[in-house]
């Protein structure tokens, strides 16, 4: 019997579009440390993965006899945090490598997405019902426990209160007139954030940080592996096109902002984009 096979599929970009294709199960793990690719062409993302399942091996024997949860995320905490000594990369936050899980598996550092990722899997694989969070300005964690609901800041290891959360939330609530009448409680901020949630905040981090460097190309990778994440993000077609005409290519540039202009009839920068494009078409011309 002859198979066919996908050569797509052999390509780091074919390769995450294979994982990130079902919602039901996309490999959160493993299409976040397939991102590295871009940068890592020859890295083995099995090997990750076989580097994570010896680090979830350790702590399991170490959670051996814990009989709760409450139990097991002690020890996973001092596991993670103290003993192994990861957390939060303060020194270099917009060193693009902060986004590799691969990276962060030699360092120890990385900035909190990424600490999440890792830290979620491990969680886990103990049984925990951990999710992450997509906490304004500072990705969290949670855990359901019999007794609450435990926040941890994956960046120190720190669990959080109410009145740490809401002091946290305070300045992005100003900068977004969400105060008084239109204050919403805390809560509503912790709301689990999904696999495709997740990978579309790690990409995004990392497009901006390629932005303010003005660093095009790898910017442009970043935004084709977001397209295939959210193809309806049209913004991520316009964010790609400018970068293209930053690249010199007016083609491609023409090609993605005419999508986004067809399918923004409401977007603000619109009039701004159209005459955008009628530059890149007279050049091309």
């Amino acid at each position: 019997m002859s198979f066919a096979f996908d050569l797509s599929a052999a390509t780091p970009l074919g390769y995450f579009a294979a994982l990130v294709g079902d919602d039901d199960s996309l490999p959160l793990l493993e299409a976040a440390a397939s991102i590295a690719q871009d940068e890592y062409p020859e890295l083995d993302v099995q090997q990750v993965l076989g580097d994570v399942d010896q680090l979830l091996a350790r702590v399991k024997r170490r959670s051996a006899e814990a009989t709760d949860p409450l139990q097991r995320l002690r020890v996973l905490n001092q596991f993670f945090f103290r003993d192994m000594g990861f957390g939060g990369n303060v020194n270099n936050y917009y060193d693009p490598d902060n986004s590799y899980v691969n990276v962060l598996l030699k360092t120890r550092r990385a900035i909190p997405i990424t600490l999440a990722v890792l830290w979620l899997e491990l969680a886990q694989g103990l049984g925990l019902k951990a999710r992450g969070v997509n906490f304004p300005g500072h990705f969290m964690v949670k855990v359901n426990l019999p007794n609450g609901q435990v926040v941890i800041d994956p960046f120190t290891g720190q669990s959080l209160s109410r009145e740490d959360l809401s002091e946290r939330l305070e300045p992005y609530k100003r900068r977004n007139g969400l105060v008084d009448e239109f204050d919403v409680p805390v809560g509503l901020y912790l709301q689990a954030a999904g696999p495709r949630e997740i990978l579309g905040r790690m990409l995004r981090n990392l497009k901006e940080v390629h932005r303010t460097q003005e660093d095009w190309l790898r910017l442009i990778a970043v935004q084709d592996r977001l397209l295939i994440l959210l193809p309806d993000a049209w913004v991520e077609y316009r964010d790609r096109g400018l970068a293209w005409a930053e690249m010199g290519d007016n083609r491609l540039a023409v090609s993605d902002l005419e999508i986004y202009v067809a399918q923004t009839d409401d977007a603000l920068d619109r009039n701004a984009i159209e005459q955008r494009l009628l530059e890149l078409r007279r050049e091309l011309n």
